[in-house]
């Protein structure tokens, strides 16, 4: 007579994990973060513990906000040294690096937050050119070496409005300039047109147009998420962000979302 076990508690409880650990192994597990313009990777302490508390291996790169070429070819680096395929996330100008640097076969879907997202063969400057200028742009102050800075107010009033005051202090102390030579550079590429795609727009912002921002969003046929936000989103709503990048982690690593977030 043959007796039928039933599994025990520890034996379900290592198939979970062992079972969990296979989804992540065959899924996406790196997230390449890219910051913008007057700040560094650091912008993204905020979502860097709710990505690793998911189990994702992150990234946070460092750009030296010298020339559009040399970001990317910083971002592509750090591309190069994930061990499979990646969620890319840029914030603000890192929008144009991540554009460009997206086409990097590893990239298997793109994370615009109130992101520049320009065509091929475009500069922030063509891009902007049917919007008026947001307030914050006024206070970008070039030294003499044709390096960006953005004023104290422009950081207060502009930048990050939503955030607690100490918080805006520390942004402006360790802002990184941006050389203004960057704004007439062109991408060559637009990795969104091949790429899935995710995009959330600052409905608040006041460093980069709000409409802009939609209209791309519609144009790349990105998944959309609408806050009413700063223009640093991520430090503002850190949750919402990290959502919509393990979203993107997600379907884009079940293959759920066409090119072009179709």
């Amino acid at each position: 007579m043959s007796v039928r076990m039933r599994p025990s508690l520890v034996a379900l409880a290592l198939m979970a994990t062992l079972g969990s650990r296979t989804v992540m192994a065959q899924g996406i597990k790196n997230v390449v973060l890219v910051h913008g313009a007057w700040a560094d990777g650091s912008s993204f302490a905020k979502i860097i513990p709710l990505l690793l508390a998911k189990g994702y291996h992150v990234t946070a790169v460092q750009n030296p906000l010298q020339s559009l070429e040399e970001d990317v070819a910083v971002t592509k680096r750090a591309i190069a040294n994930q061990d499979g395929p990646v969620i890319l996330v840029g914030h603000s100008y890192a929008g144009m690096v991540i554009t460009e640097a997206g086409t990097d076969p590893k990239v298997a879907g793109i994370v615009y937050i109130a992101a520049f997202a320009p065509d091929e063969n475009q500069s922030v400057v063509d891009i902007t050119k049917p919007y008026p200028a947001p307030p914050g742009a006024a206070e970008a102050k070039p030294d003499a070496e044709g390096y960006l800075w953005l004023s104290q107010k422009g950081m207060e009033e502009d930048f990050g409005p939503d955030l607690p005051l100490a918080e805006r202090d520390l942004a402006y102390v360790t802002q990184v300039p941006w050389n203004s030579k960057v704004l007439s550079e062109k991408v060559t590429a637009a990795a969104w047109k091949t790429k899935p795609t995710w995009f959330v727009v600052a409905a608040n912002d006041r460093m980069i147009s709000p409409a802009y921002e939609r209209a791309m969003a519609a144009q790349m046929h990105a998944t959309t998420t609408v806050v009413a936000s700063s223009h640093v989103i991520m430090l503002s709503h850190p949750r919402t962000v990290a959502d919509v990048i393990i979203d993107a982690v997600h379907k884009a690593g079940a293959g759920s979302v066409a090119a072009g977030g179709q």
